[in-house]
């Protein structure tokens, strides 16, 4: 375990995720937290009081003058990962930026950590030296990640790495990261087992983010119409989430009561005496836009967050036995972007769409799809998929006294470390039960 004379070090701090699962595994606060974003510092302060904050660069933050001879228990490393993830794209890397991961190793060689934990994106094995035109080396991949291993371990450092995924622990994102850590203490690293999965827990979804009580505006009432490549994506996954889905779900439109999505396999809930149409019957699913994907059943985890948190949107099939208006408005539409042989009468059944005879043209279980509505997350699902209880504040005063805008906290949403993953690496290497264990 970390003693009490041990600092807990998180460098690269951001909103707050490592140092939320680093807390959640000890039971006690990060200790120091650096990063250069004002905005990501104003919202770690607000959830973390009990933590000394450096707002400046890891670079400017002398490891020296910061612990003040106390020793490193604990040091965590998030550097910036925009630089080698393929979500980039083809854009030239700026060298700066890919070097901040050699601040793990002035930290190691000068204050020398006990353990250190990295995360970053998979494709930081590849660093390695860049072409003149900022592109990197194709013949030299992975030479600076093996180089840079390499000085961790003649400094004393075990050091192991591996690829994980965030739904395997509990977090309802199938984000993949890389994850490294490195210990000089002669304890062994302890990589922890997934809890969810087959065979394990069940996958928690995204559908246990999305606050099915907002509103999902019409894509045929929008004043600027969404791009072809979109509302192509948009057709395809109604088709394959909404008319092929096996079980569309009941949704609570009142407010009474948490938990307000019921599956169709299941006993109905109280029905109250409320007004008539206290809930809906939808088949919903979240339209992805980056990388050519549709989109995703809601009933799987989240896909990987980025920082523009614009990627990933819910979208809402409404169904109705009475809006014949609607139904013929959604049908034109599949036509038109989902496929030009789909083309036919309303009352025909639509085989080329799937050979399970009883979906027509567009119906799910028997009922016509009457609307298509479409929205943005907000920032609270977007934390949600990224393991953040509703308890992490967001809606902060950043460092100018006004509220932190939805970019700012999308960003720091999406640059962030899953708590769930910290919280299980830093219990099964650090945590009380590891070092008892060993020795046992």
């Amino acid at each position: 375990m970390i003693l009490p004379s041990e600092l807990i070090v998180d460098n690269f701090a951001g909103g707050g995720g490592a140092s939320l699962g680093i807390e959640m595994a000890l039971g006690r606060p990060v200790d120091i937290a650096i990063n250069h974003d004002a905005e990501a510092v104003a919202l770690h302060a607000a959830n973390h009081p009990r933590t000394h904050h450096l707002c400046q660069s890891v670079w400017k933050a002398d490891p020296w003058d910061v612990v003040q001879g106390r020793p490193v228990g604990l040091a965590w490393f998030s550097p910036d990962c925009k630089h080698f993830s393929k979500a980039k794209g083809g854009k030239p890397v700026e060298k700066r930026i890919r070097d901040l991961a050699w601040v793990v190793v002035l930290w190691a060689r000068t204050v020398r950590p006990r353990v250190i934990m990295l995360e970053n994106v998979e494709e930081f094995a590849t660093w390695g030296p860049l072409l003149e035109d900022g592109s990197p080396c194709p013949a030299r991949r992975g030479t600076t990640f093996r180089r840079w291993i390499g000085e961790l371990r003649r400094l004393g450092y075990r050091v192991e790495w591996r690829e994980l995924r965030a739904c395997d622990y509990g977090a309802p994102t199938i984000r993949k990261r890389l994850f490294l850590i490195a210990r000089r203490d002669g304890l062994p690293i302890v990589w922890p087992q997934p809890t969810h999965g087959p065979g394990r827990l069940p996958y928690r979804t995204a559908a246990e983010c999305i606050d099915w009580t907002l509103p999902c505006p019409s894509i045929f009432d929008r004043a600027r119409s969404l791009a072809e490549a979109t509302l192509r994506r948009i057709a395809r996954g109604v088709v394959r989430y909404v008319l092929q889905t096996e079980m569309p779900f009941l949704v609570h439109l009142t407010h009474q009561g948490g938990h307000r999505i019921s599956a169709l396999d299941r006993p109905m809930p109280t029905i109250t005496g409320a007004q008539r149409g206290e809930m809906a019957l939808v088949a919903a699913f979240l339209a992805q836009h980056n990388g050519g994907v549709i989109g995703r059943d809601a009933r799987e985890p989240m896909s990987t967050l980025t920082a523009a948190g614009s990627h990933q949107q819910p979208v809402v099939a409404q169904l109705s036995d009475t809006d014949r208006e609607g139904a013929e408005r959604v049908a034109a539409f599949l036509v038109k972007y989902y496929d030009t042989a789909v083309g036919q009468a309303l009352q025909e059944p639509l085989h080329t769409l799937t050979t399970k005879p009883r979906f027509g043209l567009v119906t799910a279980h028997g009922l016509p799809v009457v609307d298509i509505g479409m929205r943005m997350l907000v920032p609270r699902e977007a934390y949600r998929a990224q393991s953040f209880p509703d308890s992490y504040l967001i809606d902060v005063p950043g460092p100018d006294g006004r509220p932190l805008t939805k970019t700012a906290q999308f960003r720091m949403c999406g640059n962030s470390v899953c708590p769930e993953m910290a919280r299980a690496l830093v219990a099964s290497n650090v945590g009380i039960r590891q070092e008892a264990a060993h020795a046992a």
